[in-house]
């Protein structure tokens, strides 16, 4: 068993490029960002996102906040790509955590991430039965319910699922184009026709800042990057993944950060900036499909809310697929079933934690449902805000576990990427938590509610801990295998 003391790294597991494993699946960076841009939903952010951002935080700065959120996701890939070619785990976030700070909050961060990206399949997919209900309502005036459509939506994602993961690039891919493309004439059509009062660079001004809730701004500006850990989660499908996962990284956070940040600029100087805000409460769902009637025509508008079905639901099985994928490989690391680490011979995919998070997500939608929750107001924003908290707090762990596992490495790195950037990326990192957690009470609607929610995160990375010390104690075994990583093992001195 290789001693990290000596080279610093953590042994490939089964899946990794070049070992046989039936999970190598030879996807190269265009079909990795593919899917990272996929789970960003390009046109869901904007047309669903953007605007229910601008409502709640009544900040026209939204821009600007993506701009912010791309500069300092750049600083923490650094650290990020640079853990990717020592830690070759997909567990990605919580791989990394545990090899950099151990068994207990590595475990912790993985149940974490699990929670927090069900909320987002979940969340999400309720916005897919909103947005199918509109459609059908509007073009054949027949009413239905969304929760039917959210449930069509999960079927067709648990087909998906079940297989080979390059079926559901090919579809997130075409998707992504159709969106993108449609989003960007938009886009031109505003600029072209010189915005609603004309051009401006006031949303991408720091003195904007002072306007609206600061925290809900750049919560809901994190939100649009998340799933871009993806790269990392589909190592064991990559082609040659130490050179690909980094690659993969950096140009998703560059594509989803430039992009936002011009059309998120063109919608606010569409609708004019003093306006924005107050247009968006007054219809957070249907403000971009009116600018794109406005500023391209109405068939424009029309192929628009069609996609944003499609941009959702592509959202939905990006998440889907990330979920899937921890519990592989959390599987595989033997604190959960060993039925969910077995990879389907034909498909060459973990199908059986494909239909175990359906399954989850079914349960959760039924649960909802029940309890009658707004799929909006309550499910889409309460969720994705939670969900954004979750991951954002994984973030700020893994900064510090770069700098904890090339502390204990003897392995030369500047210190740029192995320090400075990460420290750099946990402070900014931190503030963003500290902003989200002052400002949930405006999110959720009442301080009680955002400490039941807050309460629901907490304990998920809770749960994860526990679940370490129960395995330290009756299953010594699998709790030393825990920092193995399948073949590997992480630095001494990790507890």
């Amino acid at each position: 068993m290789t001693d990290l003391s000596k080279t610093g790294h953590v042994e490939a597991p089964s899946g990794e490029a070049g070992t046989g494993d039936p999970l190598d699946r030879g996807l190269g960076v265009p079909q990795i960002v593919f899917m990272v841009l996929a789970a960003a939903a390009p046109l869901g952010l904007v047309a669903g996102g953007v605007p229910l951002a601008l409502a709640v935080s009544g900040s026209p700065g939204m821009p600007l906040y993506f701009a912010l959120s791309t500069v300092m996701l750049l600083v923490f890939a650094v650290g990020f790509t640079l853990m990717a070619g020592r830690v070759r785990d997909a567990g990605a976030f919580y791989a990394y955590v545990q090899a950099g700070l151990g068994r207990i909050p590595g475990l912790s961060a993985a149940t974490l991430a699990l929670f927090s990206y069900t909320l987002l399949l979940v969340g999400v997919n309720a916005y897919v039965g909103v947005a199918t209900s509109n459609v059908i309502e509007r073009y054949a005036d027949v009413g239905s319910p969304w929760w039917l459509w959210a449930f069509v939506s999960l079927g067709i994602i648990a087909f998906l699922g079940y297989r080979d993961i390059e079926l559901s690039a090919k579809v997130l891919g075409v998707v992504l184009v159709l969106e993108s493309l449609l989003l960007l004439v938009m886009d031109l059509g505003i600029v072209g026709h010189g915005g609603a009062h004309g051009l401006t660079a006031e949303p991408l001004s720091p003195s904007i800042v002072g306007n609206g809730s600061l925290g809900l701004g750049v919560m809901f500006a994190f939100f649009g990057f998340i799933g871009f850990e993806a790269t990392a989660v589909f190592r064991n499908e990559a082609k040659d993944p130490d050179v690909t996962v980094p690659r993969a990284t950096y140009v998703a956070i560059l594509v989803i950060g430039i992009f936002y940040s011009f059309t998120v600029w063109a919608v606010v100087v569409g609708v004019g900036v003093d306006s924005v805000t107050g247009a968006a409460q007054a219809d957070p769902e249907g403000l971009v499909l009116e600018l794109a009637q406005s500023y391209v025509g109405s068939v424009w508008a029309d192929v628009m809310q069609l996609l944003l079905i499609t941009s959702q639901f592509a959202c939905v099985l990006a998440f889907h697929n990330v979920v899937t994928r921890y519990q592989f490989s959390l599987s595989r690391a033997g604190t959960l079933p060993a039925s969910l680490g077995v990879v389907h011979p034909r498909h060459r995919a973990p199908s059986s934690s494909s239909a175990v998070a359906s399954a989850v997500a079914f349960v959760t939608t039924l649960v909802v449902v029940a309890l009658g929750l707004d799929p909006i107001g309550d499910l889409y924003a309460w969720f994705s805000g939670a969900a954004t908290l979750g991951i954002v707090l994984l973030m700020a762990a893994t900064s510090l576990a770069v700098i904890g596992f090339f502390r204990r490495a003897d392995e030369r790195q500047s210190a740029w990427r192995a320090v400075v950037a990460p420290a750099v990326a946990f402070l900014g990192l931190a503030w963003v938590v500290c902003l989200t957690v002052a400002n949930f009470p405006l999110l959720v609607g009442s301080t009680e509610g955002a400490w039941v929610i807050g309460g629901f995160v907490t304990l998920s990375a809770v749960v994860g801990a526990v679940q370490a010390l129960v395995l330290r104690s009756a299953r010594p075994a699998v709790y030393e295998r825990l920092q193995d990583t399948s073949s590997g093992r992480g630095p001494k001195g990790v507890a």
